[in-house]
C-alpha cells in the first residue's frame, strides 16, 4: 500500500493504513518542485549479465498523483513519453546510474531501473526502484524502451534467451564445493 503525505499531520494516518498490510514500512522523503510540481519519473530498461546495456530513458506522466497501481493498470490516464525529453547530459547520466545500480545488485538478464528527478530547480535524479522483474505486456514499458532504443520484441526475447543460456552455462563451470579447495 502506498500512501503520500503532504504534510506532518498525513504521516500518522499513511502509517496506520500501510501497518494493515505489512509489519515492515518504508518511508521515503517525497521529490516535488519548489512550487509543489510533481517529480518526473523515468525508466530504464537494462539488459546483459556481466556487461548490461540501458536503453533509452522514458518518463511516465501518471494520471494520478504518482504512479501507483491504479495509475498503471486501471485508469487510462497514465501517459508514457519515450524518449524522455532531457538533455544529452541527464540521459547520460541515467542510463549510466541505471548500468551501476544493475551491476550494484548484481542482477543478470533484465531490469527496469526507475528514477524521480527533481521537475525544476538543480533537476536532481534519486534512484527510486530497482526492478528485476519487469512487467513484459503490450503496455509495459521495458520491451517499449528496447524498441525505442532499436531492438525489437523478437530480438528481445531472443537476447534473453542467449542470456540465461550464458548465465546457465557459468554456474555449471562454477565450483559451490570447499572439498575442492582440499
Amino acid at each position: 500500500m502506498i500512501s503520500k503525505a503532504h504534510d506532518r499531520a498525513g504521516l500518522g494516518p499513511a502509517l496506520t493504513l500501510a501497518a494493515k498490510y505489512d509489519r515492515k514500512l518504508v518511508i521515503e522523503q517525497g521529490v516535488a518542485g519548489t512550487d509543489g510540481a510533481k517529480a518526473r519519473e523515468l525508466e530504464v530498461a537494462v539488459l546483459g549479465n556481466d556487461d548490461p546495456t540501458a536503453s533509452v530513458v522514458g518518463e511516465i506522466v501518471p494520471g494520478k498523483e504518482f504512479y501507483d497501481y491504479e495509475a498503471k493498470y486501471l485508469s487510462d490516464g497514465s501517459i508514457p513519453i519515450i524518449p524522455a525529453e532531457l538533455s544529452p547530459a541527464e540521459e547520460e547520466k541515467i542510463r549510466t546510474m541505471a548500468v551501476e545500480a544493475f551491476r550494484a545488485c548484481d542482477l543478470a538478464g533484465l531490469a527496469r531501473v526507475d528514477f524521480l528527478m527533481e521537475p525544476d530547480g538543480e533537476r536532481r535524479i534519486y534512484l527510486n526502484e530497482v526492478n528485476t522483474l519487469p512487467g513484459f505486456t503490450s503496455i509495459s514499458m521495458y520491451p517499449k524502451l528496447w524498441q525505442a532504443t532499436g531492438l525489437g520484441y523478437s530480438e528481445l526475447i531472443t537476447r534473453l534467451i542467449e542470456l540465461a543460456l550464458e548465465r546457465h552455462a557459468e554456474r555449471g563451470r562454477t565450483s559451490f564445493s570447499f572439498d575442492e579447495l582440499g
